[in-house]
């Protein structure tokens, strides 16, 4: 059987996520210490697994709507409105997902027809120009850059936009980097895209992560931006969510019921018990999300002063979990760097490179992973560097 004729090409030529490729190699190996994943490591909190447990013992578990419980949804309105100041239709504008991932999925699929250009700032989140090719979507890579703080500039937009451009995805708080967008630097991006036909997709997962007194404005927010942006969001990074495999996307109803189209026919439905525990997450967990991002906000300091002390120079990430170390003083590529300090002090990191060519000369290290966990790997990792 000659496989190379039945698969699609466009899936062949994808190349696995370079994240999953040193967590899984971290898997084989003996006493690892690993900052790789981007998973919380806080348990869900109890008063969410409780609501879950709650819909179980009540035999809440058939299909809900395709759109999803019109309960979660309301309150997805709420919690929006409360938070980001965005106002959005429960039954029309709300979609609940299969995570975040999904909501992104879809978005993507609804909008983008073969040919159609994708803007995607890089470094960013692995899934957004595979989505797009398997679309049939040109992706258009802006590298952001260190001395930007990894924010997308107005100049770089302007310059990549052409008369066949569709979308602009817009990933912050960015994963990998934790760079995150004000809301001054969001109005010089709403300014260019308002006369045009031109789409934004806003990952916001890692809206409730932000740190020194920041906090997350949504592009949909500005004057005239909501009509033209779609907002993906979910529970698995705030709430601690990861394995509920919950999200959302929020827009202009003429595009949300597409992606309900996609999401009918591929999905069905969220999974049922993971919508009534959300539902509990959004109205009741404001303070142990609070002590979360305290805690993450104490180990951010430590691995970005760590780094730091070590001259890998590290900018303090301003949103989600990720320090992005630059590693160009050990003279290795992001790629020998990650796979030398694994098989030699087994400490696993993701190459820069995993998020795009624009990482090359850093390394993603996440800090959901306890304060001794974090120290150990810093002490590794200082071994490793004087043994270069």
């Amino acid at each position: 059987m000659d496989y190379s004729k039945i698969l699609n090409p466009e899936v062949l030529n994808i190349k696995p996520s370079g994240i999953r490729k040193f967590f899984d190699l971290a898997e084989t190996m003996q006493e690892v210490i690993s900052l790789g994943v981007g998973e919380p490591d806080f348990p869900t909190p109890w008063q969410i697994r409780k609501a879950g447990i709650k819909s179980l013992e009540e035999s809440k578990t058939r299909y809900t709507s395709n759109w999803g419980l019109q309960a979660l949804r309301e309150t997805i309105a709420s919690y929006m409105s409360r938070k980001y100041g965005l106002q959005y239709d429960p039954l029309h504008e709300i979609l609940v997902t299969v995570g975040g991932s999904e909501a992104i999925d879809g978005c993507i699929r609804a909008t983008v027809c073969p040919g159609d250009e994708v803007i995607i700032p890089q470094p960013s989140y692995v899934c957004y120009e595979p989505i797009t090719l398997l679309a049939g979507g040109v992706p258009v890579i802006i590298e952001t850059k260190a001395e930007d703080q990894f924010k997308l500039t107005p100049e770089a937009l302007k310059a990549a936009i052409t008369p066949k451009t569709k979308a602009l995805i817009l990933p912050y708080p960015c994963n990998p980097t934790g760079a995150i967008m004000e809301r001054e630097d969001l109005e010089k991006i709403a300014a260019v895209l308002r006369d045009t036909n031109i789409i934004v997709i806003s990952d916001e997962i890692y809206a409730e992560l932000t740190f020194g007194g920041k906090t997350h404005v949504s592009i949909a927010s500005l004057p005239g931006m909501a009509e033209r942006t779609l907002v993906v969001n979910g529970f698995s990074k705030a709430f601690s969510m990861t394995g509920w495999r919950l999200g959302y996307a929020c827009g202009p109803a003429e595009i949300v019921a597409q992606v309900t189209k996609i999401h009918q026919f591929a999905i069905m439905c969220a999974p049922t018990t993971s919508q009534y525990a959300a539902i509990t997450a959004m109205t009741s967990c404001d303070d142990v999300v609070a002590e979360m991002v305290e805690e993450y906000d104490t180990r951010r300091r430590l691995i970005v002063d760590g780094f730091n002390k070590l001259g890998l120079t590290c900018r303090d990430p301003k949103g989600a979990f990720y320090a992005f170390p630059s590693i160009q003083k050990s003279g290795l590529s992001s790629e020998e760097f990650c796979q030398q300090l694994l098989e030699k002090k087994h400490v696993a990191v993701v190459p820069g490179t995993a998020f795009g060519q624009g990482g090359e000369g850093f390394i993603r290290a996440s800090y959901c992973y306890s304060t001794e966990h974090i120290k150990e790997a810093l002490k590794r990792i200082s071994e490793f560097l004087n043994e270069l």
